[in-house]
This record gives structure tokens, sequence and C-alpha cells, in this order.
């Protein structure tokens, strides 16, 4: 009985001084972490939106009116203080699931768009993605949204070329831009 008591406190000692240790590096990391992620999302922020000069998060925005896409992120566009626009992180179904963000002008005209992350087909919703693959317009996939009007809408081989081969990435894409560009609109336009 000696031995198994010796050998639970042993244990315990032994969990909670891993505890402390594991405790103490997320708190010595935690903040670097946080400022390194603020950093790559300001980077985001000012790639779709390169005339702003700052950027503010807005948490009263409108949400998606479908259900499987949803509005992650919402900043308001700055330039010497004031709004010029917004920019947007979208989540949603494409052929699987991809995260965009995009910026928006006040008249509705978008300044450009990236994808986050993707996990459709490679070869095929990837290239959606790939900034190898090019439109027949010499752009990216992504970087033909750059100069559309949100007002036009957006319908895959209509208002934009889609992918060849991923039909339903691009009209998950679509459908991204649509729900975020509308929730954008609305927020701009209570401001």
């Amino acid at each position: 009985m000696k031995h198994i008591l010796k050998l639970g406190l042993t244990l315990a000692i032994f969990a909670s001084v891993s505890c402390f240790c594991l405790a103490l590096v997320n708190h010595i990391t935690a903040p670097v972490i946080e400022r390194q992620q603020a950093d790559k999302a300001s980077s985001g922020m000012k790639t779709v939106f390169a005339a702003a000069d700052s950027f503010e998060e807005v948490t009263d925005f409108k949400a998606s009116s479908v259900q499987a896409i949803s509005i992650d992120k919402m900043y308001l566009a700055k330039k010497g203080g004031n709004v010029i626009g917004a920019v947007a992180q979208v989540t949603g179904p494409t052929y699987d699931r991809s995260t965009i963000i995009f910026g928006i002008k006040k008249d509705g005209v978008l300044t450009g768009m990236q994808f986050l992350s993707s996990s459709d087909t490679a070869g095929f919703g990837l290239k959606a993605s790939d900034p190898n693959y090019t439109v027949s317009s010499g752009k990216t996939f992504y970087g033909q949204f750059e100069g559309k009007n949100a007002n036009d809408g957006f319908v895959s081989g209509q208002t934009f070329e889609a992918v060849s081969g991923a039909t339903i990435t691009s009209k998950g894409v679509a459908d991204l831009l649509t729900q975020g560009t509308q929730s954008a609109l609305a927020c701009l336009a209570a401001k």
C-alpha cells in the first residue's frame, strides 16, 4: 500500500510540474503567436485592399442568409481616417470548403480577392487558388475578380470565367462572394 501511495504521489507531482511548464510556455508564446496572426491578417487585408492605410474590425455586420456560409470577420478599410471600403473573410462550401478574403469599395467594386484556405479536389478545384493557373484573360482565377462590381452579381460563366473542370468550386466561390459582398455593402451603408 505504501508503494502505491508513493507512486501515486510521484505521478501527481510530475503531472503538476508538467502542467505548470505547459502553462508557462503558453503564457510566453501566446502574445507572439497572436501578434504573428494579426500581422498575417493585416498583410492579407493589405493584399486585397492596397489603397487602405488602416483597418478597423467591425462586429455588428449582417450575417449570411445562407446557413452553410459564414462571414467570419469584417473590417472597415480606411485611408486618412476616412472609410473607403471594407474587407471581409468568408467561409463556406465550394467543392469541399474554402475561406476567402476580399476587399470592396463603397461603390461595390472589388479591390481584390484571395484564398486563405481551400480543401477542394487537387488538380481541379484547387486550381481556383493556384497562382499558376490562369483564365483566358491571363489573370489568375481569383485575380479576375479585381474590378468586378458586386452589384452585377457573380455568375459563373457570365460575370466571371469558371475554373475549367471545376464548376462546383466556381459556383461555390460565387456564392461566397455574393454573401460576403451583400454583408459588406450593408455594413458600409450603415457607417
